[in-house]
């Protein structure tokens, strides 16, 4: 197993290979850098950072730019306005940005002939085919509440990705776009599903919506499962997530 860490984005990514050489893993590494320039909102000279003061039109920006925003508006359609590009009224994407960083990383080593990896930034998980001897990836779920504990192992072939949201390594940092205030009621939200970028943003989006709402809401997209873990402990999840759920 090739492995390679990273650090962009504020975070570390973590790139695990079966098969494949070393250099394949250039283009990936590449690409993360370049989001990482385009969107940082650190960077006070980021394009996203100049956007946001009105410095540059988005059509005078990367058209990642917009496509990236057009994803956000998209998501937030789709929950309902639960999930926004300017929380707390500043222009951030990285509830899209992260896990899309990941998984066009991800493209890019299936196009350089390695369909078997999985790349992780920030916690959250793009896996791709299939680990040694074709069995399926295991993916753990932190324990927001025991460091170092799972609150579930998760597992899956193909394209398989898990995006976790909640309060353990950030404080509550997830607002409520509705009030802007941290979002309450739940400790960690997990969403399953087949491509990151996606899937984490409908994590942040659940985790603001609270525990029941985002469980329904989540149990109604295809391909989508969810597992909450609440502040006293208990884990409720979709009616689907026992497919992923590991065997031992």
């Amino acid at each position: 197993m090739l492995r390679h860490t990273e650090e962009a984005m504020g975070t570390v990514f973590s790139f695990a290979l079966r098969g494949g050489a070393p250099a394949v893993l250039g283009p990936a590494v590449a690409e993360l850098h370049r989001l990482d320039a385009l969107f940082s909102t650190y960077r006070p000279q980021s394009q996203l950072s100049r956007l946001g003061r009105g410095e540059l039109t988005v059509e005078e920006c990367d058209p990642l730019v917009a496509e990236a925003l057009a994803a956000c508006a998209t998501v937030r359609a789709d929950s309902g306005g639960w999930f926004t590009a300017r929380p707390g009224g500043r222009l951030d994407l990285s509830g899209w940005v992260k896990g899309w960083a990941v998984e066009r990383a991800s493209d890019l080593l299936v196009a350089a002939g390695c369909p078997d990896h999985t790349v992780t930034g920030g916690g959250d998980v793009q896996a791709r085919g299939t680990a040694a001897d074709g069995r399926p990836w295991r993916i753990g779920v932190a324990d927001p509440a025991r460091p170092g504990a799972v609150a579930a192992v998760l597992a899956g072939r193909g394209a398989f990705a898990v995006a976790t949201s909640g309060t353990a390594e950030r404080g509550a940092h997830i607002v409520d776009p509705h009030t802007d205030r941290p979002a309450p009621g739940t400790h960690s939200v997990t969403v399953v599903g087949p491509q990151l970028a996606l899937t984490d943003a409908y994590a942040t989006a659940a985790f603001a919506m609270g525990p029941q709402r985002a469980l329904d809401w989540i149990a109604a997209l295809p391909a989508h499962e969810a597992l909450v873990v609440l502040p006293d402990g208990r884990r409720l999840g979709t009616p689907g997530l026992v497919r992923h759920l590991a065997d031992d």
